[in-house]
């Protein structure tokens, strides 16, 4: 597939990688309509292109992942039009959250209110040591939109969460890791590498494997235990008919490499 025709995005793919770009520099990546618009086509491509197995999502330069929402855009809403615009980006975000394939955020200085609602509907974050998160919403009279108030206290806790978007005081990346915001901090220069060293990881493994064990947690998280574990039998027994399973036993125990199929 080509991934070129884009005006808000940049998208490579290599080594069944895609890494994904938010390319508004001049005004930090804000999230306005036409990247919406972007960032739902270009992950609907990618979530049904085999030659892709991970992505990296990430905002190009240093300064932001995303900075947030377009202010000039939320200005002109009103009760009704601010409740679609909430729609729109819940239901992006959601598309990146339940694509099939991990998502990896990439987080590269300011990822604030949408910016880090984005980060938060990826499967993975991991921050640079000079990013700074936050939920700044109440100080526009607003409450977070794209799902941060849904997935913020999932991933923090309740009262983690509250805290963040009652102040909608930022934190740094130290503290992010501390409290379960972000799963691994590195050197701003190091942040792609290690992004690229974590999708190679998880390119060597059994690529039906990974989707199950995708879907096996977002479709459990929601069920009491009893009900989470059908879920999980159910997913382990389809992959127990698989090729690659087949594939990645015998190749254990006669001691070489697998080779995977997806089948």
């Amino acid at each position: 597939m080509s991934y070129t025709n884009y005006e808000t995005l940049l998208c490579e793919v290599r080594e069944q990688v895609a890494v994904v770009t938010l390319n508004r520099p001049k005004v930090l990546h804000a999230l306005n309509a036409v990247v919406f618009d972007e960032l739902e086509a270009v992950f609907a491509a990618l979530s049904v292109d085999e030659a892709v197995r991970v992505i990296l999502l990430t905002g190009a330069g240093e300064k932001a992942f995303a900075a947030g929402a377009d202010l000039n855009e939320v200005l002109q809403t009103d009760a009704g039009t601010g409740e679609t615009l909430a729609r729109r980006g819940q239901g992006v975000f959601r598309l990146i959250e339940t694509c099939g394939k991990p998502v990896i955020a990439l987080v590269n200085g300011f990822a604030l209110g949408g910016g880090c609602e984005l980060a938060l509907a990826c499967t993975l974050r991991i921050a640079s040591e000079t990013a700074r998160l936050g939920q700044p919403e109440v100080k526009l009279g607003l409450v977070p939109g794209y799902g941060g108030t849904q997935r913020l206290p999932r991933l923090v806790g309740q009262a983690g969460a509250l805290k963040m978007m009652l102040t909608g005081e930022m934190v740094g990346a130290a503290e992010a890791l501390r409290v379960g915001l972000v799963d691994e901090v590195v050197p701003a220069a190091e942040l792609l590498n290690r992004g690229w060293t974590l999708a190679r990881a998880i390119v060597a493994v059994a690529p039906l494997a990974v989707a199950g064990c995708l879907e096996a947690v977002r479709r459990g998280a929601d069920l009491s235990l009893e009900e989470g574990l059908r879920v999980e039998a159910e997913i382990f027994g389809r992959l127990c008919g698989t090729e690659d399973k087949r594939e990645g036993v015998g190749a254990f125990l006669e001691k070489r490499a697998a080779g995977w199929v997806g089948r």
